[in-house]
């Protein structure tokens, strides 16, 4: 990760807009509330969807579309709400039919891929706010503030080595921040802790014949993957193991699913 970097929040948002893409989705944002029109905000999942619904609706409730009945229920108290993950509807004819004879104004969030025939005669807005992979510029603002967050929340300072961190943009900023918890958490303890965790993960899962062989790999493999990434070459490694290098070879074979 590089150098500091101001941090741009906007307004009660947590919405990070230091990338072009997340700029424009900002600025769509901030026009839709002035305007009483319906809008559909499209991504993956961790991309700032639900920020940005809130900040267009501020006091409307979050009703998740799997939850039929509530929906219903919150459509017929309600003049607006805010429908997330829409694509997990049950019947999005019987909820749009209702938002009309209603009135309410419905903001909603959904995957890029959801589809439905009659989603472009109801939301007068569809826009997509684009992964973090395609906004790099965002990452390093998202890194910064969830390292201050996890620092708070731990007590103390995170300490990453950026040499050797590698952001995880699986799920977005949702990985990213779930990442930068796990290293603060690793970094932070010591060997005992380790063994505790090591024996509540073994307590529960012992009781077959192969159990030594079995459960190998749960030392095996993070020490081959940190002396590979450490010392670069198998042939430094099975010096500094004392293995042989076609054993070590084997072992990185076995363990290849693990060693990604």
């Amino acid at each position: 990760m590089s150098a500091a970097q101001p941090v741009v929040d906007v307004d009660a948002t947590n919405f990070i807009t230091v990338s072009q893409a997340s700029k424009e989705a900002f600025k769509t944002a901030t026009l839709l509330r002035s305007l009483q029109v319906n809008a559909l905000v499209r991504g993956e999942v961790g991309v700032g969807k639900k920020t940005l619904a809130r900040y267009i609706l501020p006091s409307a409730p979050i009703i998740d579309a799997k939850n039929h009945d509530e929906l219903l229920s919150v459509l017929h108290s309600s003049s607006e709400v805010i429908v997330a993950n829409l694509e997990n509807v049950a019947n999005i004819k019987v909820i749009l039919k209702v938002a009309k004879e209603k009135s309410v104004r419905i903001i909603a969030t959904a995957l890029p891929t959801y589809e439905h025939e009659s989603l472009a005669e109801f939301f007068s807005i569809d826009f997509l706010i684009p992964p973090l992979r395609e906004r790099l510029e965002d990452v390093e603002i998202l890194y910064q503030e969830f390292c201050h967050e996890v620092s708070m929340m731990l007590g103390s300072d995170v300490e990453i080595d950026k040499g050797s961190f590698e952001p995880d943009l699986s799920e977005n900023a949702l990985s990213l921040k779930r990442q930068i918890l796990l290293y603060a958490t690793y970094n932070s303890i010591d060997d005992k802790a380790l063994m505790e965790l090591i024996y509540s993960y073994l307590y529960k899962r012992l009781g077959s014949d192969d159990d030594y062989r079995k459960f190998l790999y749960l030392y095996e493999a993070p020490l081959i993957k940190a002396g590979l990434k450490r010392f670069g070459s198998q042939l430094k490694l099975a010096q500094i193991l004392g293995l042989n290098r076609n054993t070590l070879r084997k072992k990185i074979t076995n363990l290849k699913e693990y060693l990604a």
